[in-house]
């Protein structure tokens, strides 16, 4: 699994974490564990777009990268 992935999994992850987490705090009306979920859920879409960030950095570099083959194949000729 590439790096982008597995922060897209662990975000996706903590953001189901946090909206359980969020809900149990509204059924036990208890703020804390309301903020903790917030939280976990934030952290989570961070984490999910960290892991978009490093996908397409992986897609530039491998476009640059073939560029770059098909321009020095090309000077060969």
């Amino acid at each position: 699994m590439t790096d982008g992935m597995q922060d897209k999994t662990k975000g996706a992850a903590d953001e189901l974490k946090g909206r359980g987490k969020s809900a149990w705090g509204d059924i036990t009306d208890d703020k804390q564990t309301q903020a903790e979920g917030k939280g976990d859920q934030l952290k989570g879409k961070v984490e999910r777009g960290i892991g978009d960030l490093k996908n397409k950095a992986d897609e530039v570099t491998d476009r640059v990268g073939e560029k770059f083959d098909r321009d020095t194949d090309d000077t060969r000729r």
